[in-house]
C-alpha cells in the first residue's frame, strides 16, 4: 500500500478546494523562484516588486494586478479570453484578491496547469478553481504567448 505523500496533505490543507486526485506535487519546497517567475517558465529567479527582488526597472514596485499584466506583456504575453488549451500557445492565469495580484499559474502542453505555491512546492493541477480562496482570491485574467519550440 502506498504511503500518502505528506506534501500532498499539506497542499490539500492549504487549498481545500483541490481534490486529492486532481493534483500532484512535482517538486520539493524551494525559495529559488516564485509563482510569478514559474508561470513565465523561469525556475531560477524570484520575480517580485519588493526591493531586493528581481523586477523590471520600468515597472512600478507594487502588487496591483495591472502591474503584473504589464510584467507579463513585457515577457511576450497578450490578454486572451480564457484558459482553454490553444495549440501553439502557453497560457497564464492571474489570481487577484482585493485588487492585488496574489498568484499566477501556467498551462502545460497537455492542458493541465502548474503552480508554484509560495516557497513550497510546484504542483500540477487539473482545475484552476482549486486554488481560488482566501489566499489567492479569484482568477481575473488569462494571457497567452507562443509556446517555445
Amino acid at each position: 500500500m502506498d504511503t500518502p505523500d505528506p506534501r500532498k496533505r499539506e497542499v490539500a490543507l492549504l487549498f481545500p478546494r483541490l481534490n486529492d486526485s486532481e493534483f500532484d506535487v512535482r517538486s520539493d519546497a524551494t525559495d529559488e523562484y516564485n509563482c510569478i517567475a514559474w508561470a513565465a517558465g523561469v525556475n531560477n529567479d524570484w520575480l517580485d516588486p519588493t526591493l531586493g527582488c528581481s523586477w523590471p526597472d520600468s515597472l512600478p514596485r507594487n502588487y496591483v494586478t495591472k502591474t503584473f499584466l504589464m510584467l507579463y506583456q513585457k515577457l511576450g504575453y497578450v490578454l486572451c479570453e480564457d484558459g482553454r488549451l490553444e495549440k501553439g500557445y502557453e497560457k497564464v492565469a492571474l489570481y487577484e484578491r482585493n485588487g492585488l495580484c496574489k498568484h499566477a499559474a501556467r498551462q502545460l502542453p497537455n492542458g493541465l496547469w502548474t503552480s508554484k505555491l509560495g516557497k513550497l512546492f510546484d504542483i500540477e493541477h487539473q482545475r484552476l478553481d482549486g486554488l481560488i480562496g482566501k489566499d489567492y482570491g479569484v482568477i481575473v485574467h488569462f494571457l497567452k504567448r507562443p509556446r517555445a519550440k
